[in-house]
């Protein structure tokens, strides 16, 4: 009788550990199945916001340097320039102040490369002094037109749009460049005076993209411009691929908050009493180098974005990280001292032209408020 009792003891503990086993197992199989799945869904979905991201964006370009960025624009610059460069300026003038280097040619046609191309930072409810502009300087259709051509200069008004999008302030706009065609509509601006420095990033990148110019200039709405002298001025300089041309100052540091100038970032100038030298807002110039610079590294690389969440397969997550971080270039309280920021840690000729200096109309000089 005991060793029955033993055998039917020993039979069940050998039963318990069979099914224990098979048990084991079949967790050990599922959860491998589980796993695998589990990565290959997170690899998959990162595939998809990869490619999601760079659709939204349009951004696929991988992160360089500054110094880097500089020098190959600067020598791409350079490599077309200099060969022409020293016979070409002699008749430059006779060209509407294009030289023949910035000539290209598709097909049979030729086509010139623009000197500059000029945005007048206008906003809503300023009609009147648009209409000043086009009867002063820039003029409307067939003028217009013959500007570019002749003189190589484009210039169009740049505006955002409004914080109610879709209101009548958009369709103002809306209906006022159909019938002139001289606006340069920033999408994904909202239009407000807080917002300039944001409007000249996003102004000199798109500007960059849609215009292979020499230059590249910001211009207030209330401000008459000598196109003839300002091209004359910017033909003396283009053997200089990175230079930012204007009017320099060191204007006040404004810490107290309700102040008409308060500038949140104070305390990062130093003293606290005075930015560094900048060109003034009223009119200022840089080349194209610097505009592409702008255009280039105005938002972070999407490969930062992506390893920053690396370990998250939920899409909201990459989009909120995308759109809280995706500015990379700082913006202060005033748009002339956002874009010398850009400028003042980079190998970059900082020029001090007093004939662009609006404030008071001179002879000789380039701008004048009106």
């Amino acid at each position: 009788m005991h060793s029955k009792g033993s055998n039917n003891r020993l039979s069940r503990m050998v039963t318990r550990s069979w099914i224990s086993n098979l048990m084991l197992s079949m967790f050990a199989t599922f959860a491998t199945i589980y796993v695998a799945g589990r990565l290959w869904q997170d690899s998959q979905s990162r595939v998809y916001l990869i490619k999601e991201l760079d659709r939204i964006t349009g951004q696929g370009q991988s992160a360089i340097s500054v110094d880097d960025t500089l020098k190959i624009i600067g020598c791409r610059e350079q490599h077309k320039k200099l060969s022409a460069l020293e016979m070409e300026l002699t008749l430059a003038r006779q060209e509407g102040f294009v030289s023949k280097h910035s000539t290209e040619t598709t097909g049979n046609q030729s086509k010139k490369r623009p000197l500059l191309v000029i945005g007048v930072f206008t906003a809503f409810g300023h009609k009147n002094n648009r209409d000043a502009i086009r009867n002063a300087w820039m003029g409307t259709g067939k003028a217009l037109k013959k500007m570019e051509d002749d003189k190589g200069v484009v210039a169009r008004f740049v505006i955002g749009k409004s914080s109610n999008r879709g209101d009548n302030l958009d369709r103002g706009i809306d209906t006022e460049n159909s019938q002139s065609n001289d606006f340069l509509l920033l999408e994904d601006h909202v239009e407000a005076p807080e917002e300039t420095p944001k409007k000249a990033k996003l102004f000199f990148a798109y500007a960059a993209e849609k215009w292979d110019a020499e230059f590249y200039a910001k211009v207030k709405d209330d401000i008459y411009v000598n196109i003839d002298a300002l091209a004359a001025a910017l033909v003396a300089h283009l053997d200089k691929p990175r230079i930012y041309i204007g009017c320099m100052k060191s204007g006040e540091v404004f810490s107290e908050h309700g102040h008409k100038w308060y500038e949140p970032d104070w305390w990062k100038f130093g003293d606290k009493k005075s930015y560094f030298r900048h060109a003034s807002g009223e009119m200022y110039v840089i080349s194209q180098a610097l505009a592409k610079f702008i255009s280039i590294n105005r938002q972070v690389p999407l490969y930062f974005i992506y390893f920053y969440v690396e370990l998250s397969i939920c899409f909201s997550c990459w989009i909120s990280v995308y759109r809280s971080c995706r500015y990379i270039l700082r913006t202060y309280a005033h748009d002339d001292v956002t874009s010398g920021s850009w400028f003042i840690g980079l190998d970059v000729k900082h020029v001090d032209d007093s004939k662009f200096c609006c404030s008071s109309w001179s002879s000789g000089a380039i701008c004048g408020g009106v």
